[in-house]
């Protein structure tokens, strides 16, 4: 089947309609209505509009990234919260920074820590799986037909650091790759890294899921990278730097087949 693009925003490929949105900051009445819904604290900036989906056009199977399905697996009962001086300075900045959300704010996770994994509301499911995402054939020099790039929510956690979710993906002629990564930077406390990458294979309909997490000390990655403390301060907002330094703590694999 033909590929057909849309204004850069849409592509369909053998049977698959994969689409972005990137669109402005959310402005103060949709913030609150988020939060209403969420039950908890926004984080600074929501780019609630944005998302990526994949679509398969046949079975009616899709997944779907956006910020609201995102901080809803925010722990709301406070119980993961990072119980570090920051937290007070944090809740006075964002009483503050949201007067308008007249809300109490009630105890959460103010990292904005997520594992989410995508939203698939249709059948089949995913289940799990030991086949990995097959490195090799994403490293060949294949041309690219659709990339795009998103940010879902980005927070500067009372400027001691950065908690942030973004979407990549990348769309070739015979599969696709997309990435969809949380960063924690908690300074002088914690890092964690946790990604979600879906794979497809248009061909065979094989969809895989991998979810690794990567957490680690703060100053024990410092001391891991080895430079004086104003490199590592540098190379420690870059996550793409990280990783290899950082331990995996949990790791998932799932799959599912599309005819």
């Amino acid at each position: 089947m033909p590929s057909s693009v849309d204004a850069g925003k849409s592509v369909t490929q053998s049977g698959f309609k994969i689409t972005t949105r990137k669109l402005p900051i959310l402005k103060a009445g949709p913030i609150e209505e988020m939060t209403n819904k969420l039950g908890i604290a926004p984080p600074e900036m929501i780019f609630g509009d944005n998302s990526v989906r994949i679509e398969h056009e046949k079975s009616g199977w899709s997944i779907d990234f956006n910020a609201f399905d995102a901080l809803n697996r925010v722990d709301k009962t406070g119980d993961s919260m990072l119980k570090v001086s920051y937290s007070k300075e944090w809740q006075k900045n964002r009483v503050h920074v949201h007067e308008e959300i007249k809300e109490v704010i009630k105890p959460f996770d103010w990292s904005y820590s997520t594992d989410f994994k995508g939203t698939t509301p249709n059948p089949p499911q995913f289940q799990s799986s030991n086949t990995p995402i097959p490195i090799a054939l994403l490293t060949r020099p294949d041309p690219i037909i659709f990339f795009d790039e998103l940010v879902l929510y980005e927070d500067e956690l009372a400027d001691n650091g950065i908690a942030m979710l973004s979407c990549k993906i990348r769309v070739m002629p015979a599969r696709l790759l997309l990435l969809t990564r949380f960063f924690l930077r908690l300074d002088d406390v914690i890092l964690r890294i946790r990604d979600t990458r879906v794979f497809v294979e248009f061909k065979t309909g094989q969809v895989i899921r991998e979810y690794t997490a990567r957490e680690e000390k703060y100053e024990t990655l410092k001391q891991k990278l080895g430079s004086n403390k104003e490199d590592a301060a540098t190379l420690m907002r870059d996550p793409n730097n990280l990783t290899e330094y950082m331990p995996v703590v949990e790791r998932t694999l799932e799959s599912l087949s599309l005819t």
